[in-house]
């Protein structure tokens, strides 16, 4: 089962929240199977319909393969899942390195990853989507109720956040992320909202662009003893 990791998901039905989870048989499908109902939904793939799931897929919805590597893979007629796995493995590793194996691999559903249960939290986040896409100052309410959220889940850490993130999808589904590490981290849910707020001053798309999604978290966990060792970053 394949969850955001430690993605705020407190009580979805009274605060009006959606969640998605994905099952299957290892963890690179179940990241595919929970983005396929998003924003709100339950999907499971068996093993027996593995291929019949996978194969149709666009080669892009591999992870790792952005923009860049989905264009060398169009040099090789790879349109689809179903094309990558005619690519034999020592051709991949010939043109992409040890990520050509990889995707060797991935392209027949194979994923030998571990689950790694109750490892340190690296990132708390809350996200959501809008019932229409809005242009960004109609963001402001949500961002403050989901800043309240994320505020809530990371008091229940031992260890202290010091990066603030804006992230927001745009109507064509363009991901962007903004953050800011200040000089000492957010002591209260005021101050995480107001870097939050803050941080769509550096989203320069112009007024007609409109919103879809937006989230926010707090990344850079450290313990608390070294917080004080830490230098201010921008990022």
């Amino acid at each position: 089962m394949e969850l955001q990791p430690r993605t705020v998901g407190l009580a979805p039905a009274e605060l009006h929240l959606t969640a998605s989870a994905g099952v299957a048989p290892n963890k690179f499908l179940a990241k595919i199977a929970s983005d396929w109902k998003k924003p709100d939904g339950l999907f499971v793939i068996q093993p027996e319909d593995v291929d019949a799931f996978l194969l149709p897929l666009p080669v892009g919805r591999v992870p790792g393969v952005g923009k860049v590597t989905e264009g060398k893979l169009k040099g090789f007629e790879v349109q689809t899942i179903a094309d990558l796995r005619r690519l034999d493995s020592p051709t991949l590793e010939s043109r992409f390195g040890r990520y050509g194996v990889r995707l060797y691999e991935l392209a027949r559903g194979v994923d030998e990853s571990q689950v790694v249960p109750d490892r340190p939290t690296q990132s708390i986040s809350a996200e959501d989507t809008f019932e229409r896409d809005v242009p960004l100052p109609e963001t402001e309410l949500m961002i403050r109720k989901l800043a309240e959220l994320t505020w809530a889940a990371s008091r229940k850490e031992s260890r202290i956040a010091r990066t603030v993130v804006l992230k927001l999808k745009t109507a064509e589904f363009k991901i962007l992320t903004r953050s800011h590490t200040p000089s000492s981290p957010p002591s209260s849910c005021e101050e995480l909202t107001a870097i939050a707020l803050s941080l769509r001053e550096r989203v320069a798309l112009g007024p007609q662009q409109r919103f879809r999604l937006v989230g926010v978290g707090l990344s850079n966990f450290l313990d608390r003893e070294d917080v004080s060792a830490q230098p201010a970053l921008f990022e």
